[in-house]
């Protein structure tokens, strides 16, 4: 529960910081294209924050308590911010194209966290 928590509010952290970070520090750098880029990798790292923090709530006792399921989407969230966000904000950086093949694994990783939340929702329903 603490785990969640403490990982999706040091995501919100570095989605702010980043954010901010590009539009001062690589305002010249980035492209309206690589621009683009980034927000997106931030934009999916901020939704995926704060369901790690939702995660970390419905792991709470009172709600639905420690669930397998939830462990899972809580490590896939976590695993999918560094390999799609981490893969854009890369790609965005550096124009290797390669970078952008790695970016749906992390997709991936997302949808599965989401299934993984109905999952436990649905069992203890």
């Amino acid at each position: 529960m603490k785990g969640s928590i403490i990982s999706g509010a040091i995501h919100g952290f570095l989605a702010v910081a980043l954010g901010a970070f590009a539009a001062h520090a690589l305002d010249d750098m980035l492209d309206d294209y690589s621009t683009g880029i980034w927000d997106t990798a931030i934009q999916y790292q901020m939704f995926h924050a704060t369901a790690l923090i939702l995660v970390g709530i419905l792991m709470s006792k009172a709600i639905l308590g420690e669930v397998k399921q939830l462990k899972i989407a809580m490590i896939c969230f976590n695993a999918g911010i560094v390999i799609f966000a981490g893969s854009l904000m890369l790609l965005a950086l550096t124009g290797i194209g390669i970078l952008g093949a790695i970016t749906p694994i992390g997709g991936v990783l997302f949808l599965i966290g989401w299934i993984m939340v109905i999952i436990s929702v649905v069992k203890k329903s």
